[in-house]
């Protein structure tokens, strides 16, 4: 190929055959469209620089091995567009009107690039997701869908779906399913954006939130325009005092494992909060977030089998199977259940449909009890390990919430503060973790380090790995 000018890089010798063989070889009728495309991209993609000078239509069309017309063609028709310009005599060259390449999609998925060892909780260990199981499924799935199941669903979820997570909640949690009261949502994200929606149409305006908690909620509520009031933890829960004080008629509670200290509700505090609750003629929303990984205890059940007409409960599978699935589950008291799914059905239409069957099959068979069982395995000797390599790296930290969850609380004496140099000192070791403090709106002045570590997606090894580079970090 020839050509001459100041910029000929872009299209010459075997850069033509790269760029455009795949449309001199699209079926006759599509080549011409073909090659317009191919040149429009190599444009917009910055692979042809403004300024660069294009073969002539003999040359190129010979490299390509298609007619000189079709290459005329191609060059007339991105000449009208503003992609190449042209003189008589004076070849075609690519124009300046486009003048940067298209953006590529950026990946905003939480992660931690970079680390050594990231101990930041919430997160499973996705290795262990059962993808024999789950293609065994699918495809049986797929098989055996009726037609009419593809079409738009019953915006709370499938019928058969309802009933496998009623069984499935009772059984394991202790709730009161009926499953024409169960919503299938994506996350525990999405049911509590219905719920707070409804409670706003409601006239609420504000909702209690653990304090310690969820660091999410703040977001989470105000999108649904409702304020979040932080409400203090006892020994035994949500203390009962700033509570009747807030004014508050609805609050968000993490009762059978509170995120992130660990706790269980005493037996008493469940009974004075959901006295409170009738007292105000409000909403307890129950987030159930790793209600099936108990370690040395027995499973706490389930508030909202105690009063289901004043819970709202929550669940999800991203904690057991994967948090990529979006797949959660909502149980509303009768009151409020025709709005939540009114609210549903406007804002998605339902959840899909093939993934729903997916998973009632997959309950039906047992294989979400035996992933359940798996996990729960794996996770205790985590939670071992990581136990351990604390009492051999950090003697002197005080560790609780070690019963129950997929992560832990470590406070670690004065020594190591204040906070913002540990955290500084680590992160240049490459050790990615969470402060207690990233979770609550109180702040204590004091000078030690509270940790939240999160152990269930990472190996034996890589914790006691990650522990001993956080102790060399500090040590150095």
């Amino acid at each position: 190929m020839t050509s001459s000018g100041t910029n000929t890089a872009g299209l010459t010798g075997s850069a033509a055959w790269e760029l455009l063989l795949p449309a001199a070889s699209a079926p006759a009728r599509a080549r011409g469209r073909a090659l317009q495309a191919a040149l429009r991209e190599a444009i917009r993609s910055g692979r042809l620089a403004p300024g660069t000078r294009l073969p002539s239509s003999r040359d190129l069309a010979a490299d390509l091995g298609v007619s000189r017309g079709l290459v005329t063609e191609a060059y007339e028709q991105l000449t009208a567009e503003g992609y190449l310009r042209s003189g008589r005599g004076a070849g075609t060259w690519v124009g300046d009107a486009v003048r940067a390449a298209r953006p590529r999609a950026r990946d905003l998925a939480p992660r931690s690039p970079g680390t050594r060892a990231d101990f930041v909780p919430g997160s499973p260990d996705l290795s262990l997701f059962p993808r024999a199981a789950w293609a065994a499924v699918q495809r049986a799935v797929l098989a055996e869908l009726p037609h009419h199941d593809l079409g738009y669903p019953d915006p709370r979820g499938l019928p058969r779906l309802r009933t496998a997570l009623a069984e499935l909640l009772a059984r394991r949690r202790g709730v009161v399913a009926d499953p024409e009261r169960i919503v299938v949502v994506s996350g525990v994200a999405q049911a509590s954006a219905l719920v707070g929606s409804v409670l706003h149409a409601r006239g609420m305006r504000t909702i209690g939130v653990e304090d310690p908690g969820s660091p999410q909620h703040d977001g989470l509520y105000a999108a649904a325009g409702l304020g979040t009031v932080p409400l203090p933890l006892d020994a035994d829960g949500l203390a009962l005092g700033p509570l009747r004080a807030s004014g508050v008629r609805a609050v968000v509670t993490t009762p059978a494992h509170q995120y992130p200290t660990g706790i269980a509700y005493s037996a008493r505090r469940r009974a004075e909060l959901l006295d409170w609750v009738r007292s105000v003629d409000g909403l307890v929303l129950e987030d159930d977030y790793d209600g099936d990984f108990r370690y040395d205890r027995a499973p706490v059940g389930a508030l909202q089998g105690l009063d289901p007409e004043r819970v709202a409960y929550m669940g999800s599978v991203s904690k057991s199977l994967a948090p990529g699935l979006r797949l959660g589950w909502l149980l509303v008291p009768a009151a409020l259940a025709e709005e939540v799914v009114e609210r549903k059905r406007t804002m998605d239409l339902g959840h899909p449909s093939l993934d729903q069957a997916l998973f009632a099959h997959f309950l039906e068979r047992g294989d979400y009890d035996r992933q359940l069982r798996r996990c729960q395995r794996a996770y205790r000797e985590r939670r071992d390990a990581l136990v351990a390599a604390l009492a051999q790296h950090f003697p002197e930290a005080r560790v609780s919430g070690i019963a129950a969850g997929l992560h832990v609380i470590a406070e670690l004496p004065e020594r190591y503060g204040p906070e913002a140099d540990f955290l500084e000192r680590v992160a240049d070791a490459g050790v990615a973790v969470r402060p207690l403090s990233a979770c609550t709106h109180a702040r204590t002045g004091d000078g030690g380090v509270r940790l939240v570590l999160g152990y269930a997606h990472l190996p034996p090894a890589r914790i006691r790995a990650g522990l001993r580079l956080m102790a060399e970090a500090l040590d150095g």
